[in-house]
């Protein structure tokens, strides 16, 4: 099959003017694909993870409701997870949307929080949209003792998805596959996965290189999502969202650097465009039925050349890599006490 890539044309750096161009926000998505007020989304349960104000989440979880599914959103915050519950509504649209505090950098707090959703929804859940994260934060240990962000940004999904693993099956149809949207971050182009020190225990810990291996367990996670489970109707990919200006950079020293970089400012994004990636992977028709790809720019992503700078699209050679990928899986559940 040709490679996707809908908007490619919008996406060349001769178009690409800084947010609020003419590239497709997630709303857009929703309206190309013709899915406002969808009558075959209609009772379709979509759980989104890490929509606090101001980041991705809030505006994948708007443009999702647009075609009238019910929309679960978590946040550490339970002010602000009503604050965007209240903002999503607002649309007047006919799908719910509710609210289930998580902190992905508990495995208890993950325990309760898939708990509560699977009462709320009814056992139901056709989409999980892993989004929530940190980033390049100084060093630190999730509650149950993991390097903060593998624990967070890795682990903590790992969990949830073995958690809500049977309401996706048990969801899934061959007309309507289920699936898992696992937002990474072209920073897995520097990333390895050291499993000789996945917690940064034996070496002088990197907040750049943490976050690296992080944002490659998440495509190797999906990888093999999609691998183990596609005979069930069970589908996964990975994405990189673009280049955005939103709180979760807040602990990168290079940010003033980059906002002075004319190069990296018009290729930036909105939140609103930001999510654009995430949604076309959710929702779109073209994707029914395949997974195991990692998208960007709204595209089906391609191999990165050696001699890309930091802002070009693309993955890395090691982000497909099966091997390393089960035995991240197969570490992961010894680490979160989990058996297949």
């Amino acid at each position: 099959m040709a490679r996707l890539a809908p908007y490619a044309e919008l996406h060349e750096p001769k178009n690409q003017k800084g947010p609020g161009d003419a590239r497709p926000t997630a709303a857009q998505i929703i309206q190309d694909q013709g899915l406002v007020d969808s009558p075959e989304w209609a009772g379709r349960v979509v759980l989104v993870t890490g929509c606090s104000p101001g980041g991705l989440g809030p505006e994948t979880a708007k443009a999702i409701h647009l075609t009238g599914a019910d929309v679960y959103i978590t946040a550490r915050d339970d002010a602000k997870g009503q604050e965007i519950v209240k903002d999503i509504l607002a649309d007047g649209k006919p799908g719910k949307v509710d609210y289930v505090q998580m902190d992905l950098g508990s495995l208890e707090s993950v325990r309760k929080a898939a708990s509560e959703f699977l009462r709320k929804s009814g056992n139901k859940l056709n989409i999980l949209i892993n989004n929530a994260g940190i980033m390049a934060c100084p060093e630190g240990k999730t509650q149950d003792g993991f390097e903060l962000q593998f624990g967070t940004n890795h682990l903590g999904h790992f969990l949830l998805f073995h958690l809500l693993k049977d309401a996706l099956l048990a969801s899934a149809s061959p007309s309507f596959n289920s699936r898992v949207i696992s937002v990474s971050s072209s920073a897995h182009r520097s990333g390895s996965i050291n499993f000789d020190d996945l917690m940064f225990e034996k070496t002088e810990y990197n907040p750049g290189a943490a976050y690296a291996q992080s944002k490659l367990a998440n495509i190797h996670f999906a990888n093999e999502v999609d691998r183990r489970y596609q005979a069930r109707n069970l589908r996964a990919m990975s994405l990189h969202p673009g280049g955005i200006f939103t709180p979760l950079a807040r602990h990168l020293s290079s940010v003033q650097y980059l906002k002075d970089d004319p190069a990296f400012v018009s290729m930036s994004k909105s939140p609103a465009q930001g999510a654009a990636t995430t949604v076309w992977g959710a929702v779109a028709k073209e994707w029914e039925g395949r997974g195991g790809v990692y998208l960007d720019e709204v595209a089906e992503g391609e191999l990165t050349p050696p001699d890309a700078v930091y802002y070009d699209a693309g993955y890395a050679a090691q982000a497909f890599d099966p091997p390393t990928e089960k035995k991240l899986w197969d570490v992961s559940l010894q680490l979160i006490g989990l058996h297949e």
